[in-house]
């Protein structure tokens, strides 16, 4: 059966300070590169020899799948890098602090803002104060303001059918992302239902081992370091 690992990016600094990132190129912590070389070791242990590789166009997915990539011993496999596995874009609540939010706005508002499926935070009017989100990487491209979820999974979903599932048939495919860009996936891959996904959480530097059936959705799935998973959707 073919197989793809789900790789959600290593510590990040604005993770370590607990502020909301989005779509603002943060590096990794030290944390995060020994997260990510782990997740290469572990798909090691497990045969797992990714063909192809895909990430987003943000530091910390590019570094993490470099790492992994490293420990692998699968440095040179081709990687495609596109936006749209970006994670997902938190508006007008990008680089605050989460717990400080959470006191300014109410732990329910934020708590919709993060977790709903469908419902966007206010929107970033002004992206001067983080210029990664208007550099040349997102040149022709119309950034957004905000994302929902279900926003952040109307650019996976197309990105998934139209790159991804083509090169399956290749062989092993590792995919190193973000939280919610993954979530996406998960959505798609489990069918998991809107209510559903917004209790779904995607670990730091897990790898999430996935078998596809002939519809390319899930038809077995774990994480490989079974001190850190978390639960995963029915299948």
């Amino acid at each position: 059966m073919p197989r793809i690992c789900l790789v959600r990016h290593g510590q990040s600094r604005w993770n370590l300070e607990n502020r909301f990132t989005g779509w603002v190129d943060v590096d990794l912590t030290e944390k995060g590169e020994a997260e990510a070389r782990r997740a290469g070791e572990l798909m090691k242990a497990e045969t797992f020899k990714p063909v192809r590789a895909f990430t987003s166009v943000q530091t910390r997915a590019i570094r993490t799948l470099n790492i992994a990539l490293h420990a692998l011993d699968r440095l040179w496999v081709p990687v495609t890098k596109d936006y749209r596995l970006n994670e997902r874009h938190y508006g007008g609540l990008t680089g605050l602090d989460k717990a400080e939010t959470a006191v300014k706005h109410g732990e329910d508002q934020v708590k919709i803002w993060r977790r709903s499926y469908d419902t966007p935070p206010p929107p970033l009017d002004d992206p001067s104060p983080f210029p990664s989100l208007t550099d040349e990487r997102y040149a022709g491209i119309e950034v957004p303001k905000t994302e929902s979820l279900k926003l952040t999974l109307d650019r996976v979903a197309p990105y998934w059918q139209s790159t991804i599932v083509p090169a399956i048939s290749e062989g092993d495919l590792l995919i190193a992302a973000h939280g919610n860009s993954l979530r996406a996936l998960v959505k798609l891959l489990f069918a998991v239902g809107d209510d559903e996904i917004t209790s779904v959480e995607i670990p730091t530097g897990n790898p999430l081992l996935v078998e596809l059936n002939n519809q390319m959705r899930a038809s077995s799935a774990k994480y490989l370091d079974d001190s850190r998973a978390q639960a995963l959707p029915k299948i």
